[in-house]
């Protein structure tokens, strides 16, 4: 899974004198450096171009009662590293090829502590590792991150429900940017989270490999600075009696992990970038994050997939009574079928909530799975979390049996250490069985992807659902999550909604349900958004009236090998290039602002045509939301285009290569 190419030098052990001499550690290009010290705590400056962004940032951790891993230590040694490395991914989201090249210092103490910090041209990382003997019980990280100057941050609030804890969250909420000094200590939010200096430049807030440990949260502090916050240990939990059961906390410790006395923990990490549009293509969480534990990935097989969930089986232009039935499945079997797609998805209701071998008596599971297998299209299923934990073995082998190769568990909404390690288990039963997983109801990934590929995506994003009951899913929404939560992995947002609306005719209509901007921007996030396995969550029976658009859709890769961000803004809009063997796909998104994009396509291959399929806002899209065109072109390297976004609005381009 990795290539290690080179490395350039290890400059030896040097021991430090004082506790208050800085060491310093700069990215391969030179723009990035980091200055580590220690005054009672070990502290951190990060400076890009000669700019400070962080100055006197703080990271702990209190181990078993004692003051901390700082308290009377001291640093024994340290040794620097320039690496240069090739990571190759089973599962692009990105890019097939992934360049790792950094700096590494690692710092030894007296004490059985080692702290690892990497600097990299777009970001900073570290993480501690412990080296006891015993179990440990981790009673608090610290991980304060002081900003200089005045900031603002993309600041995704959790919102208390019902009786449980703050901590309980589907990871679901709108990124609002509010200047950092006004989030106080009692707000709670997710990362990744980005900052926005004073400077322009960014900074995105994350971490990685994330095993056997809680998620980091971030809260304010009524200054330009945000500090960790994580989840007590569960001591106690409770089912909750809803339609969708699941566990949550009514007690916990005043402690955050138990765990091996010698381990590695999770990275904090730094993405940093002086223009928006090299944020959304910035793989630093993948990089960080531990190879796969699957030694054989070759049964990984990625595509695209329906889902009838958001629009409730209300299918039209048919004989037969829709809803959750063997007809409806069938119809779904030949529409994957007709336009591409490689499988469906079961949604909620296929089996009892509580007992996934009680199956509705309205569905003959051994005709839908025939019909499919005779169509070569895959049988997929969502499973609630409480109840596959309880019989998974049992459950996956009935899948294996019904030739199951993907499954979709929800309603998890935590990442405490509890929640981390049943991540962890569903994962690696799902690999023992070569079965792929995506979580609902579940925090990002962080770098979890790598290490267990199996997990091709989760959810963890206010997506086309929310629809459904909300207004919340705007197209300013939309092209912020290349810039926020995609850094921390892809997302099954579900787009592909066919009845769309602007600003002014949106309504929340149940089981008609429409998306909010144009056509083309719904398509576009099938190459905006990193998915490998994107489910489409439009109406089939609109989809047969236009089968130009749905072929298109059909036809689009879902990895790729290589992501060039050609331009883009936070919350304003984006244009993304992705390469699949020898084509290209271009596409576009804007918030309520129409905009006028030209494309440069100085990145094709020369001496080379190509013809291109552009699928663009129609002449009434600022109108009629669903108003189209599909059009046919030839391009070359070095030409240029001219595209027109209306509010909402976006663009897709398929480039094929047809002569060298």
């Amino acid at each position: 899974m990795r290539k290690l190419i080179l490395v350039i030098a290890i400059l030896g052990l040097a021991k430090v004198s004082k506790s208050t001499d800085t060491l310093r550690l700069t990215s391969p290009s030179g723009k990035v450096l980091l200055k580590v010290w220690m005054q009672g705590q070990l502290f951190y400056n990060i400076e890009y171009n000669d700019s400070t962004l962080l100055s006197g940032a703080a990271a702990d951790i209190i181990i078993d009662e004692q003051p901390s891993f700082s308290h009377n230590n001291a640093i024994k040694s340290h040794r620097v590293e320039n690496v240069r490395n090739t990571i190759i991914s089973p599962l692009p989201e990105k890019r097939k090829k992934i360049a790792d090249n950094y700096a590494q210092l690692t710092i030894r103490f007296k004490k059985p502590y080692t702290v690892h910090f990497r600097v990299y041209d777009d970001g900073v990382a570290y993480r501690f590792n412990t080296a006891f003997k015993d179990s440990i019980t981790v009673q608090k990280e610290i991980a304060e991150f002081n900003f200089s100057g005045e900031t603002s941050t993309y600041f995704p609030a959790i919102k208390k429900k019902g009786d449980a804890d703050i901590f309980h969250t589907g990871f679901e909420e709108l990124y609002t940017l509010r200047q950092t000094d006004s989030i106080m200590g009692g707000e709670l939010g997710f990362t990744p989270m980005l900052v926005r200096s004073n400077s322009s430049i960014k900074i995105a807030i994350c971490e990685s490999d994330l095993i056997d440990y809680p998620g980091m949260f971030l809260t304010g502090t009524g200054k330009s600075s945000l500090h960790a916050s994580f989840a007590g240990y569960p001591l106690e939990e409770r089912l909750t009696q809803s339609s969708n059961p699941q566990m949550i906390v009514t007690k916990r410790a005043n402690f955050i992990a138990r765990t091996v006395g010698k381990r590695s923990f999770p990275w904090r990490v730094l993405m940093i970038s002086s223009e928006d549009k090299s944020l959304p293509s910035n793989d630093l969480v993948y990089r960080l994050a531990s190879p796969s534990k699957i030694s054989d990935v070759s049964w990984i097989q990625p595509g695209k997939g329906t889902d009838e969930w958001i629009i409730n089986i209300n299918l039209f232009n048919v004989d037969f009574r829709t809803g959750i039935n063997t007809e409806s499945y069938k119809y779904y079997i030949d529409f994957a079928k007709r336009f591409g797609f490689t499988r469906i998805m079961m949604d909620a209701g296929w089996s009892d909530i509580d007992d996934l071998f009680k199956i509705n008596p309205d569905l003959d599971m051994e005709e839908i799975l025939a019909y499919a297998k005779d169509n070569d299209i895959k049988v997929s299923m969502w499973t609630l979390a409480h109840t596959l934990g309880k019989q998974l073995d049992s459950a996956l082998n009935r899948f294996d049996k019904w030739g199951v190769d993907y499954i979709m568990t929800d309603f998890i909404d935590r990442d405490d250490q509890v929640a981390v390690n049943f991540y962890q288990r569903i994962a690696q039963a799902c690999a023992d069985h070569r079965m792929m997983i995506m979580f609902h109801g579940a925090s990002p990934q962080k770098g979890f992807n790598r290490t267990y590929p199996n997990n091709v995506t989760r959810e963890a994003v206010l997506g086309s659902e929310f629809n459904v009951w909300s207004d919340n899913v705007t197209p300013t929404h939309d092209v912020t999550l290349p810039y926020t939560r995609m850094l921390a992995g892809s997302f099954d947002y579900e787009p592909g909604i066919l009845s769309n609306a602007n600003k002014k005719s949106f309504r929340i209509i149940g089981d008609v349900v429409q998306s909010q901007g144009t056509r083309s921007h719904q398509l576009a996030m099938f190459v905006v958004y990193d998915c490998p396995m994107p489910l489409f969550a439009g109406n089939p029976s609109q989809g047969y009236m236009e089968p130009d658009f749905m072929e298109l859709l059909g036809s689009l890769p879902s990895t790729w090998d290589e992501t060039i961000i050609l331009d883009g803004s936070v919350a304003e809009y984006i244009v993304t290039s992705r390469q699949k063997n020898a084509d290209w796909f271009i596409a576009g998104m804007t918030d309520w602002s129409e905009r006028d994009i030209e494309i440069d396509f100085k990145f094709l291959q020369e001496n080379a045509n190509y013809k291109a399929t552009i699928c663009r806002d129609g002449t009434n899209a600022d109108r009629f939301a669903s108003d189209y065109k599909i059009e046919k072109r030839f391009f070359k390297k070095g030409d240029l285009q001219k595209i027109h976004l209306a509010p909402g609005g976006g663009f897709l381009m398929k480039l094929e290569m047809i002569e060298k």
